[in-house]
């Protein structure tokens, strides 16, 4: 406001000059004035481009403090976390020591014993699932084995037994029924059958004793008490004989047809007790 004020008074200075002495200042072809003015806003340019850069070489002062201070800031706040974090491992650290951890060395042996225990705990545990794994499929083999020869000698016998009724004389059908107690010694029916066949050539004790044999291995077998029976007739025992023909009977009452079709009962048919025996 000072320097307006002082070129307003500049400019009118002359004009109140030239009034009082008379000067005819309509006769002037422009103002007098007009160059000082231009000076006036040119300097006036001139001192606001110079502010401005002063501003802005401040706020560029001012926005680089800032992020220094920032800058600052950052830096020691990481530096003190760092330095916190420090301290608390440090602090972590001692604790451990104090309560009496181990060392790394002792703790990487604890490690190791406690996987050697663990994998020889693993080892034993399979070892015993692969035992027992082995067991059941040993008696698995055992019986699929066992069942393999149970049909191959149940095949074999079948096939004797057919062989047995196509055979003639007595001493082929022996020789049969001596094959199918070599497979199965413990089958009665072979053992009765083979009786019969012995009592038709003549040998008496051979059949009673395979008799008496099959009677031990089945009380309840009724044709192992018929080849008895016939046995003891041809050795002339009625009375054993007739004993062993009610056992039969009693077993199986189907044998009681048969009493007077059995020839070797033919001594007995004169016995009251065995005609006591025949069906009514």
């Amino acid at each position: 406001m000072s320097k307006l004020f002082l070129a307003i008074l500049f400019f009118t200075l002359p004009i109140t000059l030239f009034s009082q002495n008379n000067i005819q200042v309509d006769s002037l072809e422009e103002p007098l004035y007009r160059p000082l003015i231009e000076r006036y806003i040119l300097d006036e340019i001139k001192t606001l481009r110079q502010e401005n850069q002063s501003l802005r070489a401040e706020v560029t002062k001012k926005i680089a403090e800032a992020k220094l201070e920032s800058s600052d800031r950052a830096v020691n706040y990481t530096t003190s976390t760092i330095n916190n974090i420090f301290y608390i491992i440090t602090a972590a650290a001692s604790l451990l020591v104090l309560l009496g951890w181990r060392s790394l060395n002792d703790i990487k042996k604890s490690l190791k014993i406690d996987m050697a225990k663990k994998i020889q705990t693993l080892t034993s545990d399979y070892e015993d699932r692969l035992q027992q794994v082995e067991v059941k499929m040993t008696e698995r083999s055992k019986v699929i084995i066992e069942t393999q020869k149970n049909i191959t000698d149940t095949n074999s016998i079948h096939s004797l037994w057919m062989r047995a009724g196509l055979e003639k004389s007595d001493e082929d059908k022996i020789s049969v029924y001596d094959e199918i107690l070599s497979i199965k010694p413990d089958d009665i029916e072979a053992m009765t059958y083979k009786a019969d066949a012995l009592l038709e050539i003549g040998e008496i004790r051979w059949a009673l004793d395979l008799s008496n044999n099959a009677i031990e291995l089945d009380n309840e077998y009724a044709l192992a008490y018929w080849q008895r029976a016939c046995a003891y007739s041809k050795m002339d025992k009625q009375a054993e004989a007739l004993k062993d023909i009610k056992k039969a009977i009693d077993l199986s009452d189907t044998l009681e047809e048969e009493l007077l079709n059995e020839k070797h009962f033919e001594n007995l048919h004169d016995n009251k007790l065995f005609k006591s025996l025949l069906p009514k």
